[in-house]
């Protein structure tokens, strides 16, 4: 009773940012974030799987590598789509290319020495 009605007006700027102009600037953050996002997470991982994907492809025998079950072995045979690690002397096994997680070259120093 003692309140009176509150009318919302119409801001005088509000019209000269609609249109074509004003929906870019509202997106502008949106691409900014996207653009960072790609620089910054989805291109240096593919970058990697790249580089994992090679490393993969590269694999001989003699080099010593890991698999996605954590097991550590030296390969003795490579086919297409297999290879075959020897983990203990005389115990070998066949092992999916694509599992392969670490791949390390053969001819390096040991760490102990």
């Amino acid at each position: 009773m003692f309140a009176t009605p509150a009318y919302a007006q119409a801001a005088g700027g509000a019209t000269a940012s609609s249109g074509l102009a004003g929906s870019i600037i509202g997106f502008a953050p949106l691409i900014v974030i996207f653009i960072a996002f790609w620089f910054l997470m989805i291109r240096p991982q593919t970058k990697r799987m790249k580089e994992q994907q090679a490393a993969i492809n590269a694999v001989k025998k003699g080099d010593e590598v890991t698999t996605a079950g954590g097991v550590l072995g030296k390969v003795t045979k490579v086919t297409d789509d297999v290879v075959e690690v020897e983990i203990a002397q005389g115990v070998r096994v066949r092992v999916v290319k694509s599992t392969l997680t670490g791949i390390a070259q053969r001819g390096g120093k040991p760490a102990n020495d």
